[in-house]
């Protein structure tokens, strides 16, 4: 089976409002990259011109209990991607090991492929974290609290 991306793949790092691809791993990933990026983990990212992708991915290693849905995971990468932090939890790999899901950006999420994530997660044994839903709308910050001088 052959996984061809979106024409519409992101080909470069987002801004803080910008759009990145959610991906999961296919039949055809590495063994040694799967053990890498973590069954269960979201992974975000870009294309590349030379066909490849860049990915980070977050799979909540710590077990942090504001890291146990699979969205939250999402955010955390793409925060991270957005940001360009120094991490461990990123890697370039061929377009081949990824299959793109949907998109995410500061605003939400939005799944394109829910079979393909629900059978990542399966194989993951993480159905618990799976979303609910298709689209998942971030609650933006609450407005920073006015200091009243008495």
């Amino acid at each position: 089976m052959s996984i061809t991306m979106g024409q519409d793949l992101p080909l470069e790092r987002p801004d803080a409002e910008g759009r990145a691809a959610l991906f999961v791993p296919t039949a055809a990933i590495k063994e040694e990259v799967l053990a890498t990026i973590r069954k269960g983990a979201a992974v975000v990212g870009f294309g590349n011109h030379d066909r490849t992708l860049t990915i980070y991915y977050e799979s909540n290693r710590f077990n942090e209990p504001l890291l146990v849905k699979w969205e939250q995971k999402a955010r955390k990468a793409y925060d991270r991607l957005v940001d360009n932090l120094p991490t461990v939890s990123k890697m370039t790999a061929k377009m081949e090991h990824f299959e793109q899901v949907g998109y995410i950006n500061g605003k939400g999420i939005t799944i394109r492929r829910m079979a393909s994530l629900m059978r990542w997660l399966e194989q993951s044994e993480a159905l618990d974290s799976a979303p609910a839903t298709e689209l998942i709308q971030f609650t933006p910050p609450p407005p920073p609290k006015k200091i009243v001088a008495e």
